[in-house]
């Protein structure tokens, strides 16, 4: 058996071996079936076929390891999963059909009625209609702060806080968390620190290193790089990872086989994509902040960027010119009518919610991603009407300011 299938993890994660994590994207976890393929199979089953009634019954009273039902255990999900769980440092990944199912499946997992969920005020606009529509109405209790402000963490907590949860960077402002603070906090307090690491990635950043619990990402996005599947993921430790998987095998929030092999792809170059998305942000990011008729630019590569020093300590694991803070930049205008404007005049850019794409995309999150929360709930998470969010490709960088520029020089 090669050193890097199935059953090597432990000897693998000796940093003795010196496997480093571009080799762990290609090579970690996949274990060649006795076809002796070369590239990772596609398991399109929904069952498995066992050799007498005996052996079902030990697989599915897990007396025998193996596979009982595609909805919770599958070869090619599972090689996904332990890809991306060697990728992040973490002991174990589970797997579900988005990123919001991992999420909720987070959720579920980890809160009962009565528990008190601390999160930040920059989430994506479905995380807050999940939390305030449905958890509410389930009896947890949440409240709502500033990602970067310490003080108000701290405030905040309460003797039921059972999470603390952020993105970092966070959605469409790219703020940034001090996570190993939060990471003390939440642990001082019987909590834990739950991080959605999407716009980052394990090319640049790994939470489980800075003290977080869980890693939650939207697979959707630069993982598969290519705007092709839904899929999200949890990682952690073995026994929170136990609580998610028991989710996902009871409510069905699983990953397919087809979308794990993408994904498993797209895991092989996203440390090569996300330094090139890097490179080009850096680039347009320059441009934006230069530009007259931008208010404002939310980037923190940008040295006039309040948290630009706590984004070069935290995302230590690429090595790209002018540092790596990611490619999702916010920029404002005067208001809407300009970013519609804007938005319109692009030629080549994608008008689409999605992000983390080979292809450049823009939208106007007041209207489309964050359209669901109240207005003084957009106020509060400071996406106005005149903000814009651009998820930068990997087209040339020229040509993606070229086509920013046609609109920004009509205004």
């Amino acid at each position: 058996m090669a050193i890097l299938d199935e059953n090597w993890q432990s000897d693998a994660l000796d940093p003795a071996l010196g496997f480093l994590a571009q080799t762990l994207a290609v090579r970690g976890g996949y274990h060649r079936t006795d076809e002796g393929e070369h590239g990772e199979a596609i398991f399109t089953t929904s069952s498995y076929v066992y050799a007498c009634a005996k052996d079902a019954a030990d697989h599915f009273n897990g007396t025998k390891k193996g596979n009982v039902y595609s909805r919770h255990t599958n070869p090619t999900v599972r090689a996904f999963e332990r890809r991306l769980a060697l990728m992040e440092g973490g002991e174990r990944c589970v797997a579900t059909a988005s990123g919001m199912g991992a999420i909720l499946t987070m959720c579920l997992a980890y809160l009962s009625a009565g528990d008190h969920l601390l999160c930040a005020k920059q989430l994506f606009g479905s995380s807050v209609a999940l939390f305030d529509t449905y958890f509410k109405a389930f009896g947890v209790q949440i409240s709502y702060v500033d990602c970067f402000d310490n003080d108000a963490w701290t405030n905040a907590i309460q003797p039921n806080t059972k999470i603390l949860y952020c993105e970092s960077p966070s959605n469409p402002l790219a703020q940034i968390a001090d996570l190993s603070f939060l990471a003390k906090l939440a642990h001082k307090n019987g909590a834990l620190l739950i991080v959605d690491n999407c716009f980052a990635t394990p090319a640049m950043q790994k939470p489980l290193e800075l003290g977080a619990d869980v890693v939650i990402h939207s697979a959707s996005k630069y993982i598969d790089g290519q705007g092709r599947v839904l899929g999200g993921a949890l990682v952690g430790s073995d026994v929170l990872m136990e609580k998610a998987f028991t989710v996902v095998r009871t409510g069905g929030i699983s990953l397919s086989p087809f979308n794990a092999w993408l994904l498993l792809k797209g895991l092989e170059t996203l440390t090569l994509r996300m330094k090139a998305h890097c490179e080009n942000a850096n680039q347009v990011a320059q441009f934006l902040s230069d530009h007259p008729k931008v208010q404002r630019v939310h980037f923190s590569g940008l040295s006039t960027h309040p948290s630009h020093e706590l984004a070069k300590r935290q995302h230590t694991y690429l090595d790209v010119a002018g540092g790596a803070f990611g490619a999702i930049i916010g920029f404002e205008v005067a208001d809407k009518d300009s970013a519609w404007q804007v938005i319109d005049s692009t030629r080549m850019i994608s008008i689409t919610n999605n992000l983390g794409d080979a292809k450049s995309t823009i939208t106007h999150p007041a209207s489309t991603t964050h359209f669901r929360m109240t207005p003084e709930q957009r106020a509060d998470a400071g996406v106005n009407d005149g903000l814009i969010r651009l998820s930068v490709g990997l087209e040339n960088a020229k040509d993606i300011i070229d086509d920013l520029k046609r609109g920004l020089d009509g205004l």
